[in-house]
């Protein structure tokens, strides 16, 4: 980040804008394309292991529905929270109109599509989106990242289809759903890898192709805008439902989720954060084991406040930053958007990103706007997934409340 911004500053005052945007900048290009080619795999292979994993639909009652629905309840007020910080504190606005006017040169192309695209959605019938959520071919559907949703609905049919079916028969898909999920986890990680260089190389043609402050002073309000809402989540939210619905002390919460906070902060993942989060939860936060072993292993694959929280921010800052006017519906698209993308985000670092680009794809935003906030979107990744963990112990001390099954914290 600090050296594609310097080595950016210093091209542009020497005159190299042009060695910048022939031969460095591809390669962050590089990146974002590797982000956006598998997006798709990323979700299906998720979703589908994600919900195959209930065993059967019986579980899906009493404890399956509860979670289930208040995992959608926080994530929903989450995206909410999101969208009201970026729309009263509008940091996509601090950048001046010069400035958004390179911008939208820059991605004329990209953008005018988009807003095509947008504008006819708005002239279809009412009832449109909810056609469009089911596609009549899934292998054209996921041809495109914008057709995303689409590939979500058949996602979440297939995978409750598979829990239907007998055992001995749904055995053999879901091995090799849970081998092809183990696989695009991994090209996640190693698209990660390159990620500082795609960010060296984003932030030095960002700095080159627009080389203002305000663009920096709208990144930091941007990301003020994440923390807050974060801090909203984990200071506010979440112990007002703790104390409330799972009736536990303040202080019993928070100490007994420290160590589980500080190694998503750390990792910047839930799954390396799982079998941490489901001790602490047990031991310390007093869940039953049937309740943890069920809840925070479907929430570390559906459960994504923070990330959702971020999407939204970020996908509202980038039109901003763009000069793109979203309507009252284009946003509730983005809230309905995030929260099926949230179900779709794999636990690792950098997914995140990954879904950020259907969110842009579905509300007519251009996905180059990525390179925008790439810049800290790595000490983000790491807050958001504090939060991401938090709310899934949150939901099992609320869910186990509800059922009766709640145990003495054990001694230290």
């Amino acid at each position: 980040m600090g050296l594609g911004i310097l080595f950016g500053a210093i091209s542009a005052g020497l005159g190299f804008k042009g060695f910048i945007v022939d031969w460095v900048k591809p390669f962050g290009t590089i990146f974002i394309n590797a982000l956006k080619l598998i997006a798709i795999p990323l979700v299906i292979a998720s979703l589908i292991k994600g919900i195959s994993d209930l065993k059967d639909i019986s579980s899906l009652s009493v404890m399956g529905f509860r979670t289930i629905g208040i995992f959608l309840f926080t994530t929903f007020c989450a995206i909410t929270i999101g969208l009201l910080l970026v729309n009263i504190i509008k940091p996509g606005n601090l950048i001046t109109e010069t400035t958004r006017q390179d911008l939208v040169n820059s991605y004329s192309k990209d953008a005018s599509g988009k807003i095509e695209l947008a504008q006819k959605q708005k002239e279809a019938g009412p009832l449109a989106p909810l056609v469009a959520l089911v596609p009549d071919n899934f292998f054209k559907a996921a041809t495109e990242n914008g057709n995303m949703l689409q590939v979500i609905v058949f996602a979440l049919f297939f995978g409750v289809a598979l829990v239907m079916i007998p055992k001995e028969k749904a055995q053999p898909v879901k091995d090799f759903f849970e081998g092809f999920n183990a696989v695009v986890l991994k090209m996640v990680d190693v698209i990660m890898l390159l990620a500082p260089y795609g960010v060296f190389a984003l932030l030095a043609a960002l700095v080159v192709e627009s080389p203002s402050f305000d663009l920096f002073k709208a990144l930091m309000g941007y990301a003020i805008c994440v923390l807050l809402g974060l801090g909203i989540l984990l200071f506010v939210f979440y112990p007002l439902l703790v104390r409330i619905f799972g009736k536990l002390s303040l202080q019993q919460f928070f100490s007994g989720m420290a160590p589980t906070q500080l190694l998503a902060f750390s990792t910047s993942s839930s799954a390396a954060t799982l079998p941490v989060n489901m001790e602490r939860t047990v031991t310390k936060l007093g869940v039953d084991d049937e309740v943890a072993s069920f809840v925070l292993p479907v929430g570390a694959t559906v459960n994504m406040d923070g990330t959702s929280l971020y999407q939204a921010v970020a996908a509202v800052f980038i039109a901003q930053a763009f000069g793109i006017e979203l309507s009252l519906s284009a946003q509730l698209g983005i809230v309905f958007t995030a929260l099926l993308a949230s179900i779709g985000s794999a636990p690792v670092p950098g997914a995140g990103m990954v879904m950020l680009v259907i969110v842009l794809a579905q509300a007519g935003i251009p996905e180059a706007g990525l390179a925008l906030i790439l810049a800290v979107d790595r000490p983000l990744d790491m807050c958001r997934t504090v939060a991401n963990v938090t709310s899934d112990a949150t939901v099992a001390t609320i869910v186990a409340r509800s059922l009766n099954k709640i145990n003495p914290p054990l001694p230290s």
